[in-house]
């Protein structure tokens, strides 16, 4: 398969745990198969970059797919909750988080790869507004539908890396792809924004009903 990297600088030979621990989901290679989303993603600051191009094979690798029917949405937030910093401090989010984590977390160590969804800005500001009770899971789930939001292929471990093999670039204009990444946000924002004002039903979920509830698995 063809994966991408999106960052302002050539990566021909990625480094294992050479990125920031407090990506969505620890200490990784963040990609995506989609080549425009590796474009925006590369000019994030508002500065050309390049998407970087590698061949993967996923074969004999162990992989962690989030977007499969046997995980939730509560297991992607409790590994968010987990390596994401700038939750809120009031409300119920501490609570929610330990929650969460303790419940519904998955170590990632065990794991070669992990697929699953991408918490760009407007994203990570949905899966907040859960962890502080004021929307409810029907709203995040709906809300992660927004906005085209992509998902990732992270690779994990030293046997992953092993399995890229870079094979070129494209280059991403920040003129152009600054642009399209700031309309993709603004679009999910303003969408949330109905979403979140449009009335709840009485069988929806919030996180203050899955603790009290000692909700385990949806």
């Amino acid at each position: 398969m063809l994966i991408y990297h999106g960052s302002d600088h050539i990566i021909k030979q990625p480094v294992y745990k050479g990125g920031k621990r407090n990506n969505d989901y620890g200490y990784g290679f963040y990609t995506t198969q989609d080549l425009e989303l590796a474009k925006e993603w590369a000019c994030s600051k508002n500065q050309d970059g390049y998407a970087n191009i590698y061949e993967a094979d996923l074969d004999n690798l162990k992989i962690l797919n989030l977007n499969s029917p046997e995980y939730s949405i509560l297991n992607w937030l409790a590994l968010l909750t987990k390596y994401r910093t700038y939750w809120q401090n009031g409300s119920i989010s501490e609570a929610a988080k330990t929650y969460l984590q303790k419940n519904f977390f998955i170590d990632p160590d065990p794991y070669d790869v992990i697929i699953g969804y991408r918490a760009d800005d407007s994203y990570f500001s949905f899966a907040q507004d859960f962890v502080a009770g004021a929307i409810s899971l029907a709203k995040l789930s709906e809300a992660m539908h927004l906005g085209k939001l992509g998902e990732q292929i992270v690779f994990k471990s030293q046997k992953a890396f092993s399995h890229l093999n870079f094979i070129g670039v494209e280059e991403a204009v920040a003129s152009v792809y600054f642009k399209k990444k700031d309309e993709r946000d603004k679009e999910a924002r303003q969408a949330y924004r109905k979403t979140r004002s449009s009335a709840d039903s009485i069988d929806d979920i919030f996180i203050i009903d899955i603790m009290r509830e000692n909700i385990k698995k949806l």
